[in-house]
C-alpha cells in the first residue's frame, strides 16, 4: 500500500498567518482569529510569570539567601551550646565555687551596725602601734548598687616603722579596708629631740553591704528615675 504524500505550503500557510494578524482591532479581541489570540494568551502568560518572579519569587528568594547566609552562625552556636551542655557538671561546679567565693567576700563587709566596731579597730591599730591620731573623721556614706562606702580622714604621728606596721595592720582586718592618698613626712613643728616622728595624711576607705530596708530603697529610687527618663 503506498503511503500518502503531504505536500505542506509554508508560503501560503505563512501568508495565511500574516493575514490573520492584519486589521486587528483592539477593542474587539473576542473577534479575533485564533493565531493571534493564541499569541496574546502566550504574551499574557509571560508578563504574569515575570511579574510573579520580581514581586513574589525574588523576594522568597532573596530570604531563603538570607537564611543560608544564618547558617554558619547557628552552627557555631550549635557547638558551642553542645560543649556547655557537655560540660554542665563542671560549669555547676565552678558556679557553686564562684557562689562561695562571693559568700566569703560579702561575710568581709561589715553591716551597718557592726560599722561602730569597725571604726574602733582602726583606731585600736593605730595605738597599739604608739601613733598618735591628730584626725579621725569619717565622712558621708556613699551609697553604691550594691554597697556603702564610707571615706574616714585620718591623720597620725609616730616612727617610720610603727607608720609602716599600722598600715600593715589595716590591711590585715578582717574587713575590707583600704588607704588612699597617703602622704608621709615631716611635722612642719618637728622638735630637735623628736625621735624622727613622721606624719601620714589618708583616706580610708571602708565598704559595708546594704541592708534590706536599702536595697528596697536603691530599687525604688532606680523605678523613678527610668520614669522619669522614659518621660
Amino acid at each position: 500500500m503506498a503511503n500518502p504524500n503531504f505536500n505542506i505550503d509554508f508560503n501560503a500557510w505563512l501568508a495565511d498567518a500574516q493575514d490573520q494578524f492584519r486589521g486587528l482591532n483592539p477593542n474587539e479581541p473576542g473577534q479575533w482569529p485564533i493565531l493571534p489570540k493564541l499569541a496574546m494568551f502566550v504574551l499574557a502568560c509571560v508578563v504574569v510569570l515575570v511579574l510573579g518572579w520580581f514581586g513574589l519569587l525574588q523576594s522568597q528568594d532573596e530570604a531563603l539567601t538570607a537564611e543560608r547566609d544564618k547558617e554558619p552562625a547557628l552552627k557555631q552556636e550549635f557547638r558551642s551550646k553542645l560543649a556547655q551542655a557537655i560540660n554542665l557538671n563542671e560549669l555547676r561546679k565552678q558556679r557553686t565555687q564562684v557562689q562561695e567565693y562571693v559568700t566569703q567576700l560579702e561575710k568581709q563587709l561589715p553591716g551597718k551596725a557592726e560599722m561602730d566596731a569597725l571604726l574602733s579597730d582602726i583606731n585600736q591599730a593605730g595605738l597599739g602601734r604608739g601613733l598618735e591620731f591628730e584626725l579621725f573623721r569619717p565622712g558621708q556614706v556613699s551609697v553604691k548598687d550594691y554597697y556603702a562606702e564610707l571615706p574616714i580622714s585620718i591623720r597620725v604621728t609616730g616612727r617610720y616603722h610603727d607608720i609602716g606596721a599600722f598600715t600593715a595592720d589595716i590591711a590585715n582586718l578582717s574587713r575590707i579596708v583600704t588607704l588612699h592618698n597617703l602622704t608621709i613626712g615631716a611635722p612642719p613643728t618637728a622638735a630637735p629631740g623628736s625621735n624622727g616622728s613622721l606624719f601620714m595624711e589618708a583616706t580610708a576607705r571602708t565598704y559595708r553591704y546594704l541592708d534590706p530596708a536599702e536595697v528596697e530603697a536603691q530599687r525604688v529610687d532606680k523605678a523613678k528615675a527610668n520614669k522619669g527618663d522614659k518621660k
